[in-house]
């Protein structure tokens, strides 16, 4: 019997809860640690991020809109069905990060865990940023937490699961919409996830997951217009500064790349980085 020809799976780009082939048509081999051909993935163009924050800003009306409550409902639901993909996401993790099977299992659920901790804020997190403020008159002044609007994440490059979960879930657990940039080595986890994210209830556009040159995608979105924010944990020195430059044309809201031990309590520093405080003022009756 002669030896099977092996299939290799060429992934699609998720956005506004469709799956599209790179407008430039092109894709890139994707590799383990080990240099052994995986799959290929789309290499994304300017035109795929300029589509991905169309579909970000789409979104933001209807799933800021929605109750805290069925937010984390969603979010919660997300993680049920990751769980059902465990061990689809524990080879690719492995195979991403050069990890054993046991070491990558224990990333993969550490990431399950985290995205149920982050649903588990959703009705909870104005108690900690919002609040009734004392004022020298006879008036109620309250403090209540708002969306950015749409953040472009750059997943850090290394943690391909659980990095990416913790920078994915506490953006759109407070209303934010998102722009997922892969890692551009391991991208695999990121696109799975988007498989995932397309059977849950989660609405398109939410979160939209783009593979490729972290650099020639990250540019286009740094400088869109209709970007609110930027979070740049897969993004070097060099390139981090370039897009703060990029992004202050429109004072968007930025956060740095730093040393993070992804595995560490997390706090709750990402879920209050993209927040704005609204304060509302109303006279009191005497």
């Amino acid at each position: 019997m002669s030896e099977r020809l092996s299939v290799f799976k060429t992934y699609k780009l998720y956005v506004g809860g469709k799956f599209p082939r790179s407008e430039s048509g092109r894709v890139y081999e994707v590799s383990d640690a080990k240099g052994n051909w995986l799959a290929n993935a789309p290499l994304s163009s300017r035109k795929d991020a300029r589509d991905a924050v169309v579909a970000a800003r789409k979104a933001f009306g209807g799933w800021s809109g929605a109750t805290a409550y069925n937010r984390g409902q969603i979010l919660y639901r997300i993680a049920e069905m990751l769980e059902g993909c465990r061990d689809q996401f524990v080879a690719e993790v492995a195979d991403a990060e050069g990890l054993s099977r046991s070491k990558a299992t224990a990333q993969v659920e550490a990431a399950i865990d985290r995205w149920v901790w982050y649903a588990g804020w959703s009705d909870k997190v104005a108690q900690i940023a919002g609040g009734a403020n004392p004022v020298a008159g006879p008036y109620f002044n309250l403090s209540s937490p708002e969306p950015t609007g749409v953040v472009a994440v750059l997943a850090p490059q290394k943690s391909s699961f659980l990095g990416l979960v913790s920078v994915i879930a506490p953006a759109v657990v407070t209303g934010n919409t998102t722009v997922v940039v892969a890692s551009e080595k391991s991208p695999l986890p990121a696109l799975s996830l988007g498989e995932v994210l397309a059977t849950s209830d989660l609405p398109g556009g939410v979160v939209n997951v783009l593979s490729g040159r972290t650099a020639e995608i990250a540019a286009p979105l740094a400088a869109h217009q209709d970007v609110n924010a930027l979070d740049l944990a897969g993004a070097d020195a060099g390139l981090a500064k370039e897009l703060e430059i990029a992004a202050a044309d429109n004072l968007k809201r930025v956060l740095r790349p730093r040393t993070e031990d992804w595995g560490a309590d997390p706090g709750t520093d990402r879920l209050l980085a993209f927040l704005e405080t609204k304060t509302v003022w109303h006279p009191m009756g005497v």
